[in-house]
Formats: C-alpha cells, sequence, structure tokens
C-alpha cells in the first residue's frame, strides 16, 4: 500500500513540487477544519460559564466569535481550494503525456508484438489502465496522505488537550490500519485476476463487433455470443469476489475508527466530570471525537483502489518499456535509394509457433528502377517488403537501404523515404482531406488536388456531400474497396518519397481505371525506386526487374521477356494470368 503510494509519487515526475505543495495545503486544511470545532466548543463553555455565575452575554462578543468562526471556516476551504488548483490538473497532464508516450511506443515496436499480443490487453491497458490513473491516481494518493495529515492536525489537537485521549486515538488509527493492510493484501493478489477479465471482456467484445457481418450472414448469432457471454460472466464473478471479500475488513476498519470516537468521548466525560479536564476543552474533544477519523474512513477505499491502481501501472511500464524495434537507431539521411538483402533469414511466431517465412534471400533492387515480385500466396512477398520498411527485423543476414543497415535507423528516418500502398488499405475517421495529407500535413490544396487527380480519386471525391471535407467513417468503410486504394494511392503520391512500395496496389481497382493508376504510378517511378507486388500482368510486364518468390526463396529474376523465354514458375504464371485475363463472354 505505502509502496504504491511512493510509486505513484514518483510517477508524477516533474508535477512532484505541485503534490507537495498540495499535500502541504491539505495539512493546513485539515488544521483550519478543527479550529472552527474547538471555537465552537469554548463558545460553548463560555456561554454555560456565563449562565452558570448569572451573568450577561456579551452580543458583541457573540458576533466577533461567529466572525471568527466564520473566518477559520473560509481558511479551510481556502486551503482546499489552493491544494484542488496544484492537484487536481496533475493526473490529465501524466495521461496525456502517458498516452503519447504509449503511441510512441507501439510505433516502434516490431509488429511481431501484436501478433504475440493480444488486442484486448493492449487496448484495455490504453483505455480502462489509463482511465482508472487519470480519474483515481492523484485523487487517492490525496485521499490517503491527505487524509492521515488531517488526522494527525486533529491528534495534536487533543494530544494538546489531554494525552490520554490522544492516545486512544492513535489506538484507533493503528488498529484501523491493520485492517486496511488486509483490504491492500486482498486487493493486490485480485488486482491482477480483475485486469486480466476485464482485458477478456475488451476483446471478446471487440472480435464480436468486427465478426458481425459474418455472424449475420451465417445466421450464427447465439454461437458467435458465447466467447462475449463468457467474458461477460467472468468479469461480473470477479467483481463480486473482490467485493464480498472487501466488505467484511472495511465493516472492521469501520468499527475500529467508531469503537475509537465512542471511547474517545467517555474518557472526556470521565475526565471532565472527575476533575482533571476543563470544561471548555470537554467539550472540544467531545466534539472532536466525531470528527478526528473522518478523513481516516474513505481510506478503506484507497486501499482497495491503489492495488488496482499499481496494477495499471504495471501494464503501463510495460506498453512503455517495451523493447522498441529502434532502440538503438539514429536519424540517417541517405545520398542514394537502392536496396540489397544479404542472406535474409526470417520467422513468424516464437517457440512452438515459430515458422520459417524467408530462406537465405538475396537480391538488389537499384535506385530508379521498377522492381515486381510476384509468386504464390504465402511465399513471402509481403514479408520482404515488411523487412525493407523495418516492420519487422531479419533472423540473420542484413537489409539494407541506401548502403546503411536498416537497424542504424530509427523508425521514422527510415520511413521518411518510403511510401506504402497497401493490399488491405485503411482510412482514418477524419476527413478525406486529412487521410490523403496524411504523409504531408503541410501540403498545399494545389498539391493535394493534383495527387488525387493522379490517382484517379478527384471526381468522386468532388461528388461526396463535402468534397473534400467529407468525413469518411473508421476504416472507410463509407467507401468502396476501389475507392480507398485510391485515396490511399494519393497519399504516396503526395508524401513524394524516394522508394515506393506497392502491396496490390491496384488490386481493388476496377478495369475501366486501372490504366489511369498504371499511368499515375508509371509516373512516380521517374527519379524512385519502386518496389511492388503484383498477379496482374499489365503491373508486372513494364517492370525493370521481376523476382519470382516461392516458398520463402528467389527462385528467378529477370524481365519479363527473359522470363517468359524459359521454362519456369514465372512461365507457368504468365499462362495462366493470361488464360484467366483474357476470357471473353461469348
Amino acid at each position: 500500500m505505502f509502496g504504491t503510494v511512493k510509486r505513484i509519487i514518483d510517477w508524477c515526475g516533474s508535477f512532484k513540487k505541485n503534490l507537495y505543495i498540495g499535500f502541504s495545503f491539505s495539512f493546513f486544511s485539515g488544521w483550519f477544519a478543527a479550529m472552527p470545532v474547538i471555537w465552537a466548543a469554548y463558545m460553548i463553555g463560555k456561554l454555560v460559564e456565563c449562565e452558570g455565575q448569572g451573568k450577561a452575554v456579551s452580543t458583541v462578543w457573540i458576533g466577533k466569535s461567529i466572525g471568527i468562526l466564520l473566518f477559520f471556516i473560509f481558511l479551510r476551504f481556502l486551503f482546499d481550494y489552493l491544494r484542488a488548483r496544484f492537484q487536481e490538473s496533475i493526473s490529465y497532464e501524466l495521461i496525456a503525456r502517458d498516452r503519447l508516450a504509449v503511441g510512441d511506443a507501439l510505433k516502434r515496436v516490431s509488429l511481431g508484438y501484436f501478433q504475440n499480443m493480444n488486442t484486448g490487453t493492449i487496448l484495455n491497458s490504453i483505455t480502462t489502465g489509463l482511465h482508472t490513473l487519470e480519474g483515481m491516481g492523484i485523487r487517492m494518493i490525496d485521499n490517503f496522505v491527505g487524509g492521515y495529515l488531517n488526522f494527525i492536525c486533529i491528534l495534536l489537537w487533543l494530544t494538546c488537550m489531554n494525552w490520554r485521549v490522544g492516545l486512544i486515538a492513535v489506538t484507533g488509527a493503528a488498529v484501523s490500519l491493520i485492517f486496511l493492510f488486509i483490504i491492500s493484501k486482498y486487493s493486490t493478489r485480485n488486482a491482477p485476476v480483475l485486469a486480466a477479465a476485464n482485458r477478456d471482456l475488451t476483446g471478446a467484445t471487440l472480435e464480436y463487433a468486427r465478426g458481425l457481418s459474418v455472424v449475420k450472414s451465417f445466421g450464427k448469432a447465439g454461437a458467435s455470443m458465447d466467447s462475449m457471454k463468457k467474458a461477460c460472466r467472468d468479469s461480473r464473478d470477479i467483481n463480486l469476489k473482490i467485493e464480498w471479500g472487501y466488505i467484511p475488513y472495511n465493516a472492521l476498519h469501520l468499527l475500529a475508527l467508531k469503537t475509537a470516537s465512542v471511547c474517545i468521548v467517555i474518557a472526556a466525560f470521565y475526565l471532565g466530570f472527575s476533575g482533571p479536564l476543563d470544561f471548555t476543552y470537554m467539550m472540544s474533544i467531545i466534539l472532536l471525537s466525531f470528527h478526528v477519523f473522518g478523513s481516516l474512513e474513505p481510506i478503506a477505499d484507497c486501499a482497495h483502489v491503489l492495488a488496482v491502481i499499481d496494477d495499471a501501472l504495471d501494464h503501463l511500464d510495460e506498453l512503455t518499456k517495451e523493447s522498441f524495434i529502434d532502440a538503438d537507431g539514429q536519424q540517417i539521411e541517405i545520398a542514394h535509394y537502392d536496396i540489397e538483402f544479404q542472406n535474409v533469414d526470417f520467422s513468424y511466431g516464437e517457440g512452438k509457433e515459430r515458422r520459417q517465412v524467408l530462406h537465405n534471400v538475396n537480391l538488389k533492387i537499384p535506385e530508379y528502377s521498377v522492381t515486381a515480385i510476384v509468386g504464390p500466396s504465402g511465399s513471402g512477398k509481403s514479408t520482404i517488403c515488411n523487412l525493407i520498411a523495418r516492420f519487422y527485423d531479419a533472423d540473420s543476414g542484413s537489409v539494407r537501404v541506401g548502403g546503411h543497415d536498416v537497424k542504424e535507423f530509427t523508425c521514422d528516418s527510415l520511413l521518411s523515404n518510403i511510401s506504402m500502398v497497401f493490399q488491405n488499405v485503411y482510412l482514418f475517421h477524419d476527413t478525406v482531406r486529412n487521410n490523403i495529407c496524411f504523409g504531408k500535413p503541410d501540403a498545399t490544396e494545389a498539391e493535394m488536388v493534383e495527387a488525387a487527380k493522379k490517382a484517379c480519386c478527384h471526381d468522386f471525391i468532388m461528388a461526396l456531400p463535402e468534397g473534400y471535407d467529407t468525413v469518411i467513417g473508421e476504416g472507410g468503410g463509407s467507401l468502396s474497396g476501389g475507392e480507398k486504394q485510391r485515396i490511399s494511392i494519393a497519399r504516396a503520391i503526395l508524401k513524394d518519397a524516394p522508394i515506393i512500395i506497392l502491396d496490390e496496389a491496384t488490386a481493388s481497382v476496377d478495369p475501366e481505371n486501372e490504366h489511369l493508376i498504371q499511368a499515375a504510378i508509371s509516373e512516380l517511378t521517374k527519379g524512385k525506386t519502386i518496389v511492388t507486388i503484383a498477379h496482374r500482368l499489365a503491373t508486372i510486364e513494364q517492370a525493370d526487374q521481376i523476382l519470382v518468390v516461392d516458398d520463402g526463396q528467389i527462385i528467378q529474376r529477370g524481365t519479363h521477356k527473359e522470363l517468359v523465354a524459359v521454362p519456369g514458375k514465372y512461365k507457368d504464371f504468365v499462362d495462366i494470368r493470361s488464360q484467366s485475363e483474357g476470357w471473353k463472354i461469348g
């Protein structure tokens, strides 16, 4: 429990100063929370004394006393306000910092991380975990530290008035602390289980939402709900288990404090009527007995939540301290844009699931050339492109761009030289304009429109309700596959990188527009290094070099004319494609 408090303080980093200032204001707030009670007891004592002596009470004195009382109340709320001003914004500042850090970390890890890590785990850590820290982190530590500071302030007053009463208060707080430690240990043991259940629930919900089209098409809504129902039940069960385990110790924590309050009242009456304690002090102690433990009662919730926060911090550390693929990279500017693979081996997965995809691959792609990569599905074509962009690192051998091993670069400096158009296009839930300008945010209107025209998407964009300012659905769901692909090509054209990787860039383009896309791509080859994965002959025939990949190895290389002139995989491929693309309706 105290370890988590220290951990949260360390998490505050540069905001520690504000946190400590807030603690000091909490101390003064506690001090002035006790003062009105003490002053009210003093007033009651004076009134009783005057009544016993038959003296009239001065209305001026009553007015001044009420004024002093109100002043103490004002000071208490002033220090509460100052504490909030210094502390309340800290968590929002920290979470904004950490969300950016997580985004940067996820951008710099190998794509293998996302294959090995459940999507629900990542999403839950970013959303639920950070939301827990944002909403409760600073608040819980203020309740915990501020609560004990408030108690110490009132304890000092009680001890000054009578040390025996102070001892009772300390004993009550100490007994309650024992139950707080039990609550903390119980929560620490169950927090990871709760977090796992929440991650499973997030993952199951995501899977159900993503597969709705399949669910509807097969009419299997009941079966598809099984995993989601199980995740919901598991989440409910662990929450109930934690709650039922928490309640008894919370009740004992409160019982210890309430019992101590009653003992303080009894002791005050005894000491007051037996003589050692002045009547005014007796009244002060009695009134303070109802207030002394007020700030400690909610700390049971803190002890419970601190374990959840500790688990959230663990997952935040896992995300931000994940091994970066470019941890040793540097900002490198290259003078030429050739690509070379030297004895490259690569495998997906780990352990028993490890599957080797590339075997001793050697290739050279000269700058300012067009290289087409062809081969059957699963042969390793996309993997070659992924290694060029360093989405993964090769198991052995080296991948070189511009004469430098890609491991020498930071991800940003390497990818600043590369534009990619993927087979499965993803567009952001944003305007068409921002999607096209994603790779070049400072592009002018004319540059953006020119790129859209080259990609043959200007006309259909202008037909949209708001033109380039039309917001498209998440993933580009409101556009057809061909429209999404053309916007993706426009995005690559606008970035104007010296190396362009096209992974089935024309796969979803209709035949009427394919020749226009081919013309746009051909224009891109001027002064650029092009790597394209394609199955259509129109895309392949004009390449300067064709690499035929099969079973993770390059089995043929050459131009189209050279390769069709000899028996082999490429000639078979061309024959099949010629037959399928040359059919006619009779």
